[in-house]
């Protein structure tokens, strides 16, 4: 089967500078949504027209794209995909701005589509308030579509509605799409008019029509948010993870969570992140496109771009940005700041600390307020901290710098030179004392004040 996604609308009701696709639903742009789902049944094409630069820059490099210049309706936007058509395969029309069908329902309208050896399947739905829909008009044993605008009075009371979601032979489909015309009252090319064209259409009525819901403006963006965080969740649940509070937790579709993990209450968990077994979550805490091994805590702190190793802590209050690797047993704590830094097995940076293009060995403290110097106005540039090393309390390591195995750096110092193994570094000021020096400062303040 091949897929073609119709994304080329202008959205206007988004009232967005961005195409209506790319809007995200838990973190996640609605066009990559759909091409997920493609994917599990073929090859993707998607068709882009407003902003197209814009969409194509969120989609993935293996699906194709073709370009619909002015949107003259759905029929008009498969004219401009026709060299994605095989006429020996099916083809499944989805939309860019319909994120929550199931894969499952593809399904069924596929055997249905497969047994009955059908030109075209349509999906379609009971409407409480059919306003709007194409009506699916099932006479003499054949079905067709009539669009609202185009439906008599005794039509329009008619409840089953089109989806716009159908499967189309290829060889149906490539022989009669230059048989649509636009003399309708929209001036469009309908794709629902194959259905009347073909000798043998089908339809599969949907019990479950919010999966065909699109979004128009930013309520119905909100409203699908809070249905599909509600899946997720749910699944997450049923799969063994305890989500403490699923009202204020916000879990994206492609994270994978292991059993017996505990997810405490304002926690956001985007991108393709994976979390272990057995660890504990939040409050308060963001985690974008991350590895997270087993029995890993991390409290009111922002990962992004991270991988982290079995047993280790994070927080309160830590940020780790990309590239930042801890491995088992490290401790990051309050107001740590990592970025493109390994850290080793048991090692820890409790308080304070800016640790950026670091390699830290095994067992090394680095102590509160260090920081890592990497930058000079123009480059970074690394700093080595081997295994075993002590840093003292507000340091300031100048890369490029190397501390040796087993050395100490004493508190306050700034080291600008490499530390060899097992030494002992101080680099800070000589301290001066003046005794009896604050309380003459002190007399001569209080003496010009009398002076006044």
């Amino acid at each position: 089967m091949r897929v073609l996604i119709l994304a080329a609308g202008l959205g206007k009701r988004m009232k967005s500078k961005y195409p209506k696709v790319v809007h995200k639903i838990l973190g996640k742009p609605m066009i990559n949504w759909v091409i997920d789902l493609g994917k599990r049944f073929g090859e993707v094409g998607v068709v882009v027209g407003h902003k197209a630069e814009i969409v194509k820059g969120y989609l993935p490099m293996d699906v194709r794209t073709y370009l619909q210049e002015h949107q003259l309706g759905t029929g008009h936007a498969v004219m401009c995909a026709r060299e994605f058509i095989d006429e020996n395969d099916d083809v499944l029309i989805l939309y860019g701005d319909v994120p929550l069908l199931k894969s499952e329902t593809i399904e069924k309208l596929n055997e249905i589509h497969k047994s009955r050896n059908a030109d075209v399947t349509v999906l379609s739905f009971i409407a409480d308030d059919p306003t709007g829909y194409g009506r699916i008009i099932r006479q003499d044993g054949r079905i067709r579509i009539v669009e609202h605008k185009d439906a008599s009075e005794s039509e329009k009371e008619i409840k089953e509605v089109n989806s716009g979601i159908y499967i189309f032979k290829g060889n149906f489909l490539l022989a009669n799409l230059d048989r649509l015309n636009n003399n309708n009252a929209q001036g469009e090319y309908y794709l629902t008019d194959l259905v009347g064209l073909a000798q043998n259409a089908e339809a599969l009525i949907l019990d479950d029509p919010i999966q065909v819901s699109g979004v128009n403006d930013r309520i119905q963006l909100a409203q699908l948010e809070s249905i599909a965080k509600e899946r997720i969740l749910n699944q997450l649940m049923l799969s063994g993870v305890t989500i403490v509070d699923p009202q204020s937790t916000f879990i994206s579709p492609d994270v994978v969570i292991g059993m017996d993990t505990v997810i405490h209450p304002f926690t956001i968990i985007e991108g393709k992140t994976t979390i272990g077994e057995d660890c504990e979550i939040g409050p308060y805490t963001r985690i974008i496109d991350s590895e997270i091994g087993n029995k890993v805590k991390v409290m009111r702190s922002e990962i992004e771009g991270v991988k982290i190793e079995n047993n280790v802590s994070v927080g309160p209050f830590a940020r780790l940005r990309e590239g930042t690797v801890l491995r088992e047993n490290v401790k990051i704590g309050n107001f740590v700041e990592t970025k493109k830094s390994i850290i080793g097995k048991n090692s820890k940076a409790q308080h304070l600390t800016y640790l950026g293009d670091a390699t830290v060995g095994e067992d090394v403290n680095v102590g509160a307020g260090t920081i890592t110097c990497n930058y000079d106005g123009y480059k970074k540039y690394p700093t080595h901290i081997k295994d075993k090393a002590f840093i003292g309390s507000n340091s300031s390591l100048v890369a490029p710098v190397t501390i040796g195995s087993g050395a100490i750096v004493g508190a306050g110092s700034v080291i600008t030179e490499d530390v060899p193994d097992d030494s002992l570094a101080l680099g800070r000021a000589r301290q001066t004392i003046k005794e009896g020096w604050a309380k003459q400062k002190r007399e001569a303040m209080e003496n010009a004040d009398n002076k006044k």
